[in-house]
């Protein structure tokens, strides 16, 4: 399908074949949903700890002899039903991560990829370079292209003036064609993708 392909000043400077592939394919929100969860596990520290019984520090004697007390029989202050017990079936230190088949990643990211087509919010730049990383000449160019909240998709490298100034842009995401992924890309409204991001991605989904 045919795309325009506008430069940071939004004027339209061509157009770009997207391949039908990558770009058209059926969106599978349960695929998509998938990797998400995939991403976050991945993230997540898993350094929750708390004590179980065996490593309460404490006395080891019996509190109380085992009959004639009417109490419950009791053998260590380290129960877990004492105020100062160890916990049952607590949380531990453990990686969170799980595997997900490559198949089912590479279709996730189509799908995100047609889903922004499908829905108006990808856009194709020229391409991201900048003369000097002034910040405040960026933020007024965003604005006028009325991105709001994007991800910048550039090719292997990322432009350095480019992603300098775009660094203390609130909602502006930067990042080279291999770190492209399904979070980020569903978490910003706009996707904008350089010609140099559409050769990566296509030839690396292909």
């Amino acid at each position: 399908m045919k795309c325009d392909v506008i430069n940071l000043d939004n004027a339209k400077v061509g157009d770009i074949d997207l391949d039908d592939a990558v770009f058209a394919v059926e969106v599978r929100p349960d695929l998509m949903a998938r990797t998400v969860n995939w991403q976050l596990a991945k993230r997540r520290a898993g350094t929750h700890k708390v004590k179980t019984r065996n490593e309460i520090r404490g006395t080891t004697a019996k509190p109380y002899r085992q009959k004639g007390t009417g109490r419950a029989r009791l053998g260590s202050r380290k129960a877990p039903q004492l105020r100062g017990g160890g916990v049952v079936f607590g949380p531990v230190v453990r990686s969170h991560a799980h595997g997900l088949p490559k198949k089912v990643r590479r279709l996730a990211l189509r799908s995100a990829l047609s889903a922004k087509q499908a829905a108006g919010q990808l856009v194709v730049l020229e391409s991201t370079e900048l003369a000097q990383p002034k910040t405040g000449d960026l933020a007024k160019r965003v604005k006028a292209l009325g991105w709001g909240t994007a991800l910048v998709v550039d090719g292997a490298e990322v432009d350095a003036n480019f992603a300098r100034a775009a660094r203390n842009l609130a909602g502006v995401d930067v990042m080279p064609s291999i770190g492209a992924n399904v979070y980020d890309i569903l978490r910003r409204d706009t996707l904008v993708l350089t010609r140099d991001a559409v050769a990566k991605l296509v030839e690396r989904l292909s």
